[in-house]
């Protein structure tokens, strides 16, 4: 597919060949008028990016005798043009769908270039997916689920809500025991676990953002609150994953006691390591450590592996 400046983006339905969107390209990234483009969208007056897929074509208005119409060979290179605007002041930042992908393919220690390889798509488009608040085809998201080993639902959002484990049952399932190491391989990589403690109001679980730390599980939080009431105590800890899409997972238990971390030294040092603030907001400067005595997890999985 190749263009210039003034022609016409037009991106027809595969299935009646009505037309669904065009617009005129104002803008060209390639000296060889090959995509992507720059498109200004008849119906709303918005510039999007526009990486051409299979149901576009470009129409010469500004290039062809009398004004007449002669569409190019629709484009092959990518599955879908992308409905995103970039924001005024030139920033970008991706959207949810560009996340989720980033997150997924990140846990799974893949880089851009084998997802994009792996779905067939180009590379310069996976990159726009990821880091702007693109809206890719329903076929996009298909090649990109079957690539990471997951759901469009998934890549969606959809039953974000809705508690883990709904889905479908292994039919030969294998739940296997987790070694120490195993179990620190997958506790170390931080995020949100859950810690069981006692409180006047009865036994509480509540979920925190935590690191580890020599091989202690540490968190933040504020005097007063729920998980404070682990101080002094022995404590569990849990964290666990749950694939939804292969209907596999496993959990980590820590079961230590927990205590305050009162030296200014070793507070700053967990604050500068930190991935993240706490999720739940507001001053939570009273970190709190668990050493593990006791350290176990599970696996479920298919049978034959």
């Amino acid at each position: 597919m190749q263009a210039h400046l003034g022609d016409q983006l037009v991106i027809e339905s595969p299935a009646t060949g009505a037309v669904r969107r065009d617009g005129e390209i104002i803008g060209l990234h390639h000296e060889d008028g090959t995509p992507p483009y720059d498109v200004r969208w008849s119906e709303t007056g918005e510039v999007t990016l526009v990486f051409p897929g299979p149901d576009a074509h470009v129409r010469h208005l500004a290039h062809e005798p009398g004004g007449r119409q002669a569409p190019s060979r629709p484009g092959v290179d990518e599955a879908s043009a992308i409905s995103a605007a970039p924001p005024p002041d030139g920033t970008a930042s991706p959207g949810d769908i560009g996340r989720r992908v980033v997150a997924e393919r990140t846990r799974q220690g893949l880089s851009r270039e084998e997802i994009a390889d792996r779905a067939g798509m180009a590379r310069e488009y996976l990159a726009y997916l990821e880091e702007r608040p693109a809206d890719p085809s329903l076929a996009t998201l298909i090649r990109l689920a079957d690539a990471l080993g997951t759901t469009v639902a998934s890549l969606r959002g959809v039953g974000i809500e809705a508690p883990p484990g709904q889905g479908q049952a292994l039919l030969h399932p294998r739940l296997q025991a987790l070694s120490p190491d195993e179990c620190r391989v997958r506790l170390s990589t931080h995020g949100v676990g859950r810690v069981a403690v006692s409180t006047p109001d009865g036994p509480a679980i509540i979920p925190v953002n935590y690191e580890v730390v020599d091989d202690a599980v540490v968190f933040r939080t504020a005097p007063g609150s729920a998980p404070a009431a682990a101080v002094g105590t022995n404590v569990a800890f849990e964290v666990d994953h749950i694939d939804e899409a292969m209907s596999q997972g496993w959990s980590v238990l820590v079961v230590g006691p927990a205590r305050v971390v009162s030296e200014p030294g070793a507070m700053r040092r967990l604050a500068d390591r930190a991935h993240t603030e706490p999720w739940a907001g507001g001053e939570r400067g009273m970190w709190i450590c668990i050493r593990p005595t006791r350290l176990t997890g599970r696996r479920i999985g298919p049978a034959d592996q």
